[in-house]
């Protein structure tokens, strides 16, 4: 299963990477959208990512647009919009699906493996968090209201194992 996390492939900037780059880091993955009422979280997120980044946290964002068209933006203006509008700095994918036939393969094993509330595996909506341990020993699901600053001791606390 872990294999398949690791070596699912997804585009940055038009360059194809995997998470198998980072398996020696403490990983979290959200499924974003520019125009849903949580972008705000997107600085929380940067802030994780400035603080912790070099002490090894590495935060991604999937852009998703499943959820009500809240991801209007084109993978191309996908970035800039968020750079612009939250500052953010840390990775963003291109457009991907979380739920149905399409379901990209990170997260079908994030939502296998860190089922949800009464074990369901649908993401229910943007900004549903996974925090991924190094080597993946452990993935934690958060919802979509957890503030990412909340986060924070358990992000500590997986950098410093």
């Amino acid at each position: 299963m872990l294999e398949a996390l690791y070596n699912a492939e997804f585009m940055v900037n038009g360059e194809v990477r995997t998470l198998s780059e980072w398996q020696d880091k403490t990983i979290l993955v959200i499924n974003t959208a520019t125009k849903c009422g949580f972008a705000t979280q997107f600085q929380g997120l940067q802030e994780l990512y400035e603080k912790y980044h070099e002490k090894g946290l590495l935060v991604i964002g999937f852009p998703c647009d499943q959820f009500k068209h809240q991801e209007p933006e084109t993978d191309q203006t996908m970035a800039n919009v968020c750079e612009l509008n939250f500052g953010v700095t840390f990775l963003l994918t291109h457009k991907i699906a979380v739920n149905g036939h399409n379901t990209h393969p990170i997260f079908s094993t994030l939502k296998s493996s860190a089922p949800g509330v009464f074990g369901s595996q649908k993401i229910k909506w943007n900004f549903t968090k996974f925090l991924i341990s190094p080597n993946g020993t452990s993935i934690e699901r958060f919802a979509p209201t957890t503030k990412p600053l909340s986060l924070e001791s358990k992000i500590v606390a997986m950098i410093d194992q």
